[in-house]
């Protein structure tokens, strides 16, 4: 049986490469040769350094790492009709039920089955040079986007996107952004995407922020501080009309809620930590609100291609560092230190 070689996440800071089986397409399956794949800050938080939570639904498996897939179908297993070889594609990241109402949504990330299985955590990821999917977890790239948007859209531009959406940013609205990491510069790029008038991001990294500017992604940006949220009330006139907090620090999220303006909406994408905040001052006698959003949904990263297509934009700008898989320990190693924009892993053509 021909072998490929993988990349496995023991938990210790460091990333184990194997030999390991070429993989086949079952029932309802296809497989991918792999083309990019990302590393999300998820994957360095839960598993990277150590493995979080014991729950076998949701934490790492000791699988093939990488839920941020992109690639080229090569096979078919029985039964698949949508996808064809030669087809590019990106793999939304969790394969659900099908069946209960978050999977009948296209929300597979919150599928309430048993069975649930996420790729890189629950079932084998895109760090290897082949990919077992299931052909109802694919979406089609248009061809002007390439592999390495693919890999970023699996994820990280999906969670911006649905981000954006529930903040129901248009062209008359000031968006800020707090925290300008890849998924914060994506972010910015679809907010301005849907026409937002002025975009604003806040970080505590001066090069962020200056990254972030040099890719004509802000207006206007400033470097976290006690006076960050005077000089965005200045600006925007009484605060942004949708502010996207994707920290999750509890600072930044004070700040993104603070900087809504009244009526205003508040996304917040970033994960972990706690917030607090005065109920009366901050939320109610504003009339804001605040959203919660967790990654997007296939129909919605579908039509995310769509529009990143039609907008002529590319989240590939916002990646920094590509390495090839032979090298998964120091792209790893670089995105741990927290300083890099998106790191991923890219494979020969």
């Amino acid at each position: 049986m021909p072998k490929m070689l993988a990349a496995y996440l023991p938990g210790n800071s460091t990333v184990d490469l194997r030999e390991i089986d070429r993989p086949k397409p079952g029932i309802g399956q296809v497989l991918l040769r792999m083309k990019a794949s990302g590393i999300c800050g998820s994957d360095i938080h839960y598993i990277y350094h150590r493995h979080l939570g014991d729950d076998p639904r949701t934490s790492y498996q000791g699988v093939v790492a990488g839920h941020e897939p992109a690639g080229q179908v090569v096979d078919l297993g029985a039964g698949c009709r949508h996808f064809t070889p030669g087809d590019r594609v990106a793999v939304y990241h969790i394969s659900g039920c099908g069946f209960c109402r978050n999977c009948r949504k296209g929300f597979q990330i919150s599928c309430t089955d048993p069975q649930r299985a996420a790729y890189g955590w629950q079932r084998d990821g895109g760090h290897a040079e082949y990919l077992i999917a299931d052909e109802h977890d694919l979406v089609h790239l248009p061809d002007t986007l390439s592999y390495r948007d693919g890999c970023f859209i699996s994820c990280g531009v999906g969670t911006a996107y649905e981000a954006v959406l529930r903040g129901n940013v248009s062209g008359s609205d000031a968006v800020l952004v707090v925290g300008l990491g890849p998924v914060g510069m994506a972010a910015l790029m679809l907010a301005k995407g849907r026409g937002a008038r002025l975009a604003i991001g806040v970080d505590t990294q001066p090069d962020r922020v200056e990254t972030a500017k040099k890719l004509g992604l802000l207006d206007h940006g400033f470097v976290a501080g006690p006076d960050a949220l005077g000089a965005i009330n200045e600006l925007t006139k009484g605060g942004a009309a949708v502010a996207i907090d994707c920290s999750g620090n509890p600072r930044g999220r004070l700040l993104a809620l603070q900087a809504t303006r009244t009526w205003g909406r508040c996304v917040y994408i970033g994960e972990t930590g706690k917030v607090e905040f005065d109920v009366s001052d901050d939320l109610l006698h504003r009339q804001r609100t605040i959203y919660g959003s967790w990654v997007t949904s296939v129909h919605n990263m579908d039509q995310c291609c769509e529009e990143l297509d039609a907008w002529g934009l590319h989240p590939h700008d916002i990646i920094t560092d590509a390495f090839p898989l032979e090298k998964a320990p120091e792209a790893y190693a670089l995105m741990a230190g927290g300083r890099s924009g998106k790191v991923i892993v890219e494979f020969p053509e």
